[in-house]
């Protein structure tokens, strides 16, 4: 049976838990995950753990935050006017906006703080600064 390799178009269910445990997400109950290796869709950690695998392995695997979202970043939380926010968005806590940026991919912030005139917005990853487990199994290498 081969391994899979880099340039590979793998399927693969797959279970993320944070160190206490929380599941983060999984791919169990829906279609496994599709990606080809090396194309740099996914973490890099999780697409290490992947290669050298054969279709029904499965592992568990540890990976770092830098093999994941990398490190937390605290100047990546800015606090912004309220009044640069549209009226229309009513804000709560953990909500996600995104922020338009001339010629790149818009910007995910997340609200963590909503003061009467400024808002406290994390640009971070939600999963910056955290190591991740996998239970990763390998279902099938489609070519």
């Amino acid at each position: 049976m081969s391994q899979a390799k880099l340039g590979d178009l793998v399927r693969v269910h797959y279970t993320g838990k944070l160190d206490d445990g929380q599941v983060f997400d999984t791919s169990r109950g829906r279609e496994p995950l599709e990606f080809r290796l090396g194309d740099g869709q996914i973490i890099p950690g999780f697409e290490q753990a992947v290669v050298g695998m054969t279709p029904g392995d499965h592992q568990i695997v540890r990976i770092p935050h830098e093999e994941a979202y990398g490190p937390y970043h605290e100047e990546m939380v800015q606090q912004i006017d309220r009044s640069a926010i549209p009226e229309s968005i009513p804000l709560e806590l953990g909500m996600q906006l995104k922020a338009s940026r001339d010629g790149q991919d818009p910007l995910v912030l997340t609200v963590v703080e909503i003061e009467e005139t400024l808002v406290t917005v994390d640009a971070n990853h939600p999963l910056a600064g955290q190591d991740l487990t996998f239970d990763i199994e390998l279902v099938e290498i489609a070519g």
